[in-house]
């Protein structure tokens, strides 16, 4: 059977755990921060993990991370 390609897009994005979850990090920290709060940006510090209705999906993208 023929190796699946990653894509590229994900692998920069994504990352699993040990138990299989889907790590990302949060939307929104790129530009236009000066009318964000700081309490705001704070948290989009913290990394999150992917919506079970996206995990599959996403797992078929990176198939060997």
């Amino acid at each position: 059977m023929p190796k699946i390609k990653t894509h590229s897009g994900a692998k920069k994005r994504f990352n699993l755990t040990k138990t299989g979850k889907v790590k990302r990090a949060r939307a929104y920290k790129n530009h236009i921060l000066n009318k964000k709060t700081t309490k705001r940006k704070r948290g989009l510090r913290k990394g999150a993990y992917a919506d079970v209705t996206n995990v599959a999906a996403i797992k078929q993208m990176i198939p060997y991370k």
